[in-house]
């Protein structure tokens, strides 16, 4: 039987973000900010190695806007 091979992403919950930016300094390999502070995220699957911080940012969001997806 084939194993799954999931991959954790990062989405962002639009309507809650406020730009506050805390994301882009936790995790800079994988956001950086727009012109007016929001969450630009690159799309790339979130290595294993940088799972832990991925979820760091995510509960550190001062809205929870930031959320961890494995496809």
């Amino acid at each position: 039987m084939p194993q799954s091979h999931e991959t954790t992403t990062i989405d962002i919950d639009w309507t809650s973000c406020k730009g506050h930016g805390l994301c882009a300094e936790l995790l800079p390999e994988h956001i950086t900010l727009d012109e007016w502070g929001y969450p630009l995220v690159d799309g790339t699957p979130i290595p294993a190695r940088t799972v832990k911080r991925a979820r760091r940012a995510a509960t550190d969001c001062p809205v929870l806007a930031l959320k961890l997806a494995a496809r």
